[in-house]
């Protein structure tokens, strides 16, 4: 049972919002001053405030700004009968997760103190998985493929070898750079990133080696590159393999000899640096137009990152992390997915890998209410056909039982489509109850009218 601390120096307030919260399944404890929450805080800290502003001696935003100091504190939810923006502006940026105007309505009142619930609860989630990954990203997974991956991370990362990583965009080839860096010994120095198919042709060179003042129309100024800016930490070179032909030989001198000279200057310079690159095309290929001297002398550390089509048994974990990830960012209440769900999506070929399941999940938090994601939810996936994805999860069941229900849903789904929603014709077609299909369309969460939009 979850408990809540009403703060509020009026007595009718309290014993109604305790009415409220008690009736809903909450545990209630009840202060009438800032001083008493404060020491009520000490001795037992609730999962949630609700704050009054204004009270004689200390206010709730004083009181507010004393529970900021603790190490560890519940989230506020302060509320007021003197409610402006100004107030509730305030109260946020003291760290209040959501002001509450009075009168209080019930139902915004709890379904704000749900969201509040969730979203710590997504905060918990992911710091532990983010201290289980030693303090950022993880890269989630336990498939062979990812297995290697962080096999590799930890041989190659103690090292000073170049290190090459290719696989499919959206597989996250960002994160085993950091991975990496973080683990190498200049983890204190830079890691900086140039994205080579982000670079207008003509300043390539610049971007990477610099430029003196007026060494080109526009350099109205010097410039430091990449180079330079990575001194002693990790270059990372992303999509390397957009790069053109003549920057490709000045890179391939600055890996081989760690000199290079800005653009116009006449200075050579030195440089400590690692490089990481990435790309997601075949370098080796002599269709690709790439150097092979520079793949060579790149490709000394290689690692090949798996499309999420290959990862199938990795993709609740990933779901677990995005949605407490974004669940945290976006201060939402985290869902469910339901096991036909999971089934739907372990199906599904995701082209744009990693990056096309974080965009979903984001979609879903935003757009759906209901505490579980079911197969309705989902939107129509890039590459699956309409009325596909139900149909390639009857193949993913665990037993014949699972299979029968999910089979009758997908049937009567059917045959309500081609009814036209009509409940009445579809149960005289079937040669079945009227009142029994409303039992079925009730049990599989079955669709009545057509989709809008």
């Amino acid at each position: 049972m979850k408990s809540i601390l009403i703060v509020d120096d009026e007595a009718a307030i309290r014993d109604t919002l305790e009415q409220i919260l008690g009736y809903d399944g909450f545990g209630v404890r009840k202060t009438a001053s800032g001083a008493e929450a404060l020491a009520e805080v000490e001795k037992d800290m609730p999962d949630a405030i609700l704050l009054d502003v204004k009270m004689p001696g200390m206010d709730g935003m004083e009181v507010l700004q004393r529970l900021q100091g603790m190490d560890r504190v519940a989230p506020v939810i302060v509320i007021s009968g003197h409610g402006n923006i100004e107030t509730a502006v305030e109260a946020v940026r003291n760290g209040a997760y959501d002001f509450l105007e009075k009168p209080l309505d019930r139902s915004r009142l709890l379904v704000t103190l749900q969201n509040c619930l969730g979203h710590q609860q997504a905060l918990a989630d992911k710091a532990l998985l983010t201290e289980r990954a030693g303090g950022a990203a993880p890269i989630i997974g336990d498939c062979p493929g990812i297995r290697e991956v962080k096999a590799f991370i930890e041989k190659v990362a103690p090292s000073e070898g170049t290190v090459l990583i290719t696989g499919e965009n959206g597989t996250g080839k960002e994160l085993v750079v950091n991975a990496i860096h973080r683990a190498s010994p200049r983890a204190e120095r830079p890691l900086v990133e140039v994205n080579c198919a982000a670079i207008p042709k003509d300043l390539v060179e610049s971007e990477l080696f610099g430029h003196e003042k007026g060494s080109f129309t526009g350099a109205d100024r010097q410039r430091v590159g990449k180079f330079e800016q990575a001194d002693g930490g990790t270059l990372f070179l992303d999509e390397i393999g957009d790069m053109n032909e003549e920057a490709q030989a000045k890179v391939l001198k600055a890996v081989e000899e760690s000199r290079f000279q800005r653009v116009g200057g006449t200075e050579t310079r030195t440089v400590d640096v690692r490089i990481v690159a990435a790309t997601n095309r075949d370098l080796a290929s002599p269709e690709s137009g790439f150097r092979q001297d520079l793949f060579f002398r790149l490709n000394v550390l290689a690692v090949h990152l798996p499309p999420l089509r290959e990862r199938g048994d990795d993709i609740p974990l990933l779901l677990d992390w995005f949605m407490a990830d974004l669940a945290a960012r976006l201060k939402a209440r985290p869902r469910r997915f339901a096991p036909e769900t999971l089934a739907i999506l372990r199906e599904h070929a995701w082209p744009g890998n990693v990056r096309e399941l974080r965009n979903l999940v984001e979609r879903l938090l935003i757009l759906t209410t209901d505490e579980i994601i079911r197969p309705r939810h989902l939107p129509p996936l890039p590459g699956t056909a309409a009325g596909a994805p139900a149909e390639a999860s009857l193949f993913a069941c665990n037993d014949f039982q699972e299979f029968k229900s999910r089979s009758e849903g997908a049937f009567l789904q059917h045959k309500l489509r081609e009814n036209r929603y009509n409940v009445s014709r579809t149960a005289e077609e079937l040669g079945m109850q009227r009142s029994n299909l409303y039992k079925k369309i009730t049990k599989y969460e079955l669709r009545t009218q057509p989709d809008v939009g």
